[in-house]
């Protein structure tokens, strides 16, 4: 699905990405952590298509950057971002309609036929989201737009995903419930393979299977993600002690050992 080779990525002369490695393959869902400045939403940005690497090669679906058209390249991909600049008042179904275009706003003149409606408001209610299918996004809570978000990014029917950070603004029981729709998603699209940045390791969700770990634009472990996320190695990508615990599918961080 994504394969990087010896990727190195240089922005106004300064090297963000370091010889950086990583094969991603169909139905794997991957967690992507670091520090702040470790270059996730960079390698994010190499594995959506929306920048290409200084050295070294991207493949992603089979193609390798520079060589194919990127826009349609891009429609096989689904990005969620919880920054989406919309600030009119669509209604969900409407958003998740500009997935189809890859647009903020509905394209003027545009209109779905009858199956890409239909779709649209499946996944809404496939997402949870289906009481409020004609609500405006103005006032929708943030827990809502990120449905809503994911709902978007799947209308395209693609082979990755990517989602930025999904959890930012929510509460404790907002972000729970993203997690539990994500897992959710990933249950019903058993071949969709994922990319999900994030610094907190409660943010992940139990469907979790791989993960890597960046520190000053290198990857400093990755695979599976029981052997990645450990103390040891975590501990060294953040430059801290933090003592990690798994149960249950989920895990949680502490500076100081739980008894």
């Amino acid at each position: 699905m994504l394969e990087l080779k010896d990727v190195d990525f240089v922005r106004d002369g300064k090297l963000l990405l370091a010889g950086v490695s990583l094969t991603i393959g169909d139905g794997e869902r991957w967690a992507l952590l670091g520090p702040n400045g470790a270059g996730k939403s960079t390698l994010l940005g190499l594995c959506g298509a929306v920048t290409h690497p200084t050295r070294g090669t991207v493949e992603i679906l089979g193609r390798r950057l520079g060589t194919v058209d990127i826009r349609t390249l891009r429609e096989s991909i689904g990005h969620v971002n919880p920054r989406h600049p919309l600030r009119s008042p669509l209604t969900i179904v409407d958003v998740v309609l500009t997935g189809l275009t890859g647009t903020v706003e509905r394209m003027p003149r545009w209109q779905p036929t009858p199956a890409q409606d239909a779709r649209a408001l499946d996944l809404i209610d496939l997402l949870g989201i289906g009481a409020q299918a004609r609500d405006p996004w103005t006032t929708l809570s943030q827990g809502e737009r990120g449905r809503a978000l994911i709902a978007r990014a799947l209308i395209s029917n693609p082979r990755l995903l990517l989602l930025d950070e999904p959890s930012t603004g929510l509460d404790v029981a907002a972000r729970e419930q993203l997690l539990e729709t994500l897992d959710h998603v990933h249950t019903t699209h058993p071949h969709l393979a994922s990319i999900l940045v994030t610094h907190h390791l409660e943010e992940l969700p139990a469907t979790t299977t791989h993960a890597a770990l960046l520190r000053d634009g290198h990857v400093l472990a990755a695979g599976d993600a029981q052997d990645v996320l450990t103390t040891s190695h975590v501990s060294t990508a953040f430059n801290h002690t933090i003592h990690i615990h798994h149960s249950h599918g989920r895990w949680t961080a502490r500076t100081h050992r739980l008894e």
